[in-house]
């Protein structure tokens, strides 16, 4: 069981040069290093293929979060270290970390305990760039509409219909509205405008879901940045924008390889959130790994109703990728706080509330159900669990006719989890999987909207405002009603309301305001109060890191 801090066990980890670790899987040669512990893959290797080969793809995912914690990522790592374990060839595909998270409430996203990917501190601190290069290519677009207005170009963009905001990889609450261009003439057009944070740009979209740079440049270029006087969409192609967009995201395209604290492969590109964007690494990313793997072990993010949902019917909608299986992760935590016990009272035991949090589980087993997709849960064991409250989620999946293995690879790595890995991968080779969308492209917008809030968050319907409906009917007439979906909701409750925990039923959800993504090839209808920029938490997670004298970070977790 670990005694160390996260920082602490990936610092004194054994790490190998990264082109050893590529060289296991054949692509040694096809890597661009970024030091000895990262590495860029070439786009060689991104187009090679064993004849009449493609992994399984798993995709893990988990129920509703909450403070105490899930572990989806700890779990994606330590089943793909324990496949490797059983003697399969698996590689792993992650999300990028966003600063704003690391610095706020959230801490960093590589894992925990002994299933952890390193070098910890580089991925959790930018990586290798990704993520500037994605709000130089965003505010570049910002500032070419500005500066479009400012010498009254054609097409007649009208100041007050802008709708591309700029971004910053940061929390930060008081961008959120902002007014720009005073000072005078030389200085702009005076308008009101905003920040959103770097992981719900469309750009992060457009990047995560184009399969080359000439896909890349093309999504691009049909972004939306605002409206003509008469109301008529001006896009970023019409700026001419998209050439130089594509030449700051050109080597950012490349997805990043680092590796398991078991030297096992792992390739982490993209990051959009899932509860305001679509919660997936990139396509490039995951189909360079089906290629070179056996088993690619993936994650969306928060619960299947976010995460997952969005992975099926976006993600695999767009790049015709077939999942195999899925994994869903629970902990006793987390299920005791869905069966009504307060954060201060997790430590005692108490089976009759985990097996009452366990409707969430089963909520989120029904999702993965209708996708057509087999799951298998993973109990991610915490040392405080009881051997009462481990039956009484394993009682309950019995009962409900799915798999579910303990695990402990947060305390034990690999060794930890080959029950889970047999079991998946008997789950991924096993054929069943009978893959489908939720709707077709044909159903309109509003319905689609509604058939998510139904079928996925068991809601009763939806409502929206008058201005918001006329919205919806403007885009669908305006022939992107063929677009899927992308819902911007609270991670924490199936409802809008994020202290409606369980379970809840015939809930409305209300949308307050419908985006238009045409690059990404979606539609973002805003539901209850997410917002696209968060703020800091009292106590923020930054207040924790430091820098010692031989550049050694500690309090990033």
């Amino acid at each position: 069981m670990p005694q160390k801090s996260d920082i602490e066990i990936a610092s004194t980890a054994g790490m190998l040069p990264i082109r050893e670790i590529a060289g296991k899987f054949g692509f040694a040669d096809d890597t661009i290093p970024y030091g000895n512990a990262k590495a860029k893959v070439d786009f060689a290797a991104i187009g090679k293929s064993r004849p009449n080969a493609s992994g399984k793809l798993i995709l893990v995912t988990a129920v509703s979060p909450t403070p105490a914690g899930e572990g989806k990522t700890t779990t994606t790592i330590g089943l793909g270290d324990a496949l490797n374990r059983i003697g399969k060839k698996a590689m792993i595909c992650l999300r990028e970390p966003s600063l704003g998270p690391c610095f706020g409430m959230k801490g960093g996203a590589t894992g925990g305990g002994y299933a952890q990917v390193a070098p910890m501190a580089d991925i959790n601190l930018h990586l290798n760039g990704d993520f500037h290069a994605i709000a130089a290519a965003h505010n570049l677009l910002a500032a070419l509409a500005d500066n479009h207005v400012h010498w009254n170009a054609n097409p007649d963009l009208d100041p007050r219909r802008i709708t591309w905001r700029r971004v910053v990889d940061m929390n930060d609450r008081a961008l959120r509205q902002i007014t720009i261009g005073l000072g005078g003439t030389a200085h702009g057009v005076p308008r009101e405008a905003g920040f959103d944070i770097t992981s719900t740009s469309e750009i992060m979209a457009v990047f995560c879901l184009a399969q080359d740079l000439t896909e890349l440049q093309e999504r691009l270029g049909a972004m939306v940045v605002g409206y003509t006087r008469d109301r008529q969409p001006v896009t970023a192609r019409e700026l001419r924008a998209q050439g130089a967009m594509t030449a700051l995201l050109r080597d950012a395209l490349l997805p990043n390889l680092v590796q398991t604290l078991e030297n096992n492969p792992a390739l982490i590109h993209g990051g959009p959130f899932a509860n305001i964007a679509h919660g997936c690494n990139s396509v490039i990313a995951t189909r360079t790994a089906l290629r070179l793997a056996d088993y690619v072990v993936t994650e969306a993010g928060f619960g299947s109703d976010l995460g997952a949902e969005k992975f099926f019917d976006i993600k695999c909608r767009s790049a015709g990728l077939t999942p195999d299986a899925a994994v869903l992760v629970a902990t006793v935590k987390a299920l005791k706080m869905h069966g009504g016990v307060a954060r201060n009272d997790l430590l005692r035991e108490d089976s009759a509330a985990v097996t009452k949090g366990c409707a969430n589980l089963g909520q989120h087993l029904a999702i993965l159900g209708s996708f057509g997709v087999p799951a298998v849960v993973a109990i991610n064991r915490h040392p405080a669990d009881t051997d009462a409250e481990i039956r009484a989620i394993l009682d309950y999946c019995r009962q409900a006719g799915v798999v579910a293995v303990e695990s402990r690879h947060w305390a034990e790595g690999s060794a930890g989890a080959t029950e889970l890995a047999r079991e998946v991968a008997r789950a991924a080779d096993s054929g069943v999987a009978d893959f489908r969308l939720l709707y077709e492209d044909e159903l309109d917008l509003w319905e689609k909207t509604r058939r998510i809030a139904q079928k996925i968050y068991g809601a009763r319907d939806i409502a929206a405002p008058f201005n918001v409906r006329d919205e919806f009917s403007r885009l669908q007439d305006s022939g992107y009603g063929k677009f899927p979906v992308c819902m911007a909701k609270t991670q924490y409750s199936f409802s809008t309301d994020p202290q409606l925990l369980g379970a809840p039923r015939d809930h409305i959800v209300e949308i307050r305001e419908v985006r238009l993504a045409v690059g990404a090839g979606f539609i973002v209808p805003v539901c209850g109060a997410i917002m696209t920029m968060p703020g800091l938490p009292r106590k923020p997670s930054a207040h924790n890191i430091q820098v010692d004298s031989d550049g050694i970070i500690a309090g990033l977790s």
